[in-house]
């Protein structure tokens, strides 16, 4: 009886603890490498949608000057209350100003979005 539960025991198939542990560093290395790399995709994606949204502001602020809503500068605030930008639930657009910059007599204009109040 004893004989039949040990050659059991013997024949049982599964993996050693020197293959868990193998397994175990593999897992530790790719997770070493990956996370660095995702790290850096998501910073680069933060740092794109920002430039969005201020070129979406910038052109916003076109609009508004097309319509003769400003002379020289325009708030991101005023914007939004003159329904030329749209806040969404959620979602805060910066705080700041649109200065419209041109040359007399040449024609060279320009949009520039500043941070602040």
């Amino acid at each position: 009886m004893i004989r039949k539960v040990w050659t059991k025991l013997n024949n049982a198939k599964g993996f050693t603890l020197v293959e868990l542990l193998a397994v175990i560093v593999i897992l530790g290395i790719i997770a070493a490498i990956a996370v660095p790399a995702i790290g850096g995709i998501i910073d680069s994606t933060e740092d794109k949608a920002n430039d969005a949204e201020i070129k979406m502001i910038e052109e916003a602020a076109r609009i508004a000057y097309a319509a003769g809503e400003f002379e020289t500068e325009i708030t991101v605030d005023e914007l939004v209350e003159k329904d030329y930008l749209e806040e969404k639930e959620g979602t805060d657009l910066p705080t700041g100003k649109v200065t419209y910059n041109s040359n007399p007599g040449e024609d060279e204009y320009s949009f520039e979005f500043s941070e602040g109040s």
